[in-house]
């Protein structure tokens, strides 16, 4: 059983452990996931063409890309049905549901602070050689 020690002693030695929640945003702050989780939380199952018509400046290539890995995490589930032409449809799982809390927090944040980011920015802008 590992005891604090060792756990401190890999921290230190693996920054990524130091940090539990890195492995987090990997998962949902990676480019498109929060356009393609709020999509899908949105408007519900969609086929590729509506996901990628909704969200826009997305390519189909980084679309599939994503869909496959938030599938592997368990945020979207994909159902096949074996129809001429195929229909393929992608849906929100509970666990990717159950982000929304998050992603909600974090909107709130932006509308109370991105103006002072902005200003920070411009002022270390201004100061910079």
């Amino acid at each position: 059983m590992a005891t604090e020690t060792d756990r401190a002693s890999a921290a230190a030695a693996d920054p990524e452990l130091a940090c539990p929640t890195s492995a987090v945003v990997d998962i949902v702050f990676s480019r498109w996931t929060t356009p393609i989780l709020w999509t899908l939380h949105t408007h519900g199952r969609q086929r590729f063409v509506e996901l990628e018509r909704r969200i826009g400046t997305i390519t189909a290539k980084v679309l599939t890309q994503r869909l496959r890995q938030l599938e592997r995490d368990g945020m979207v589930v994909r159902t096949y049905h074996p129809e001429v032409p195929p229909r393929v449809e992608y849906e929100i799982t509970d666990l990717g549901r159950s982000l929304a809390p998050l992603f909600a927090h974090l909107s709130r944040w932006a509308a109370a602070n991105l103006d002072r980011v902005e200003q920070a920015r411009h002022a270390y802008d201004e100061q910079a050689p």
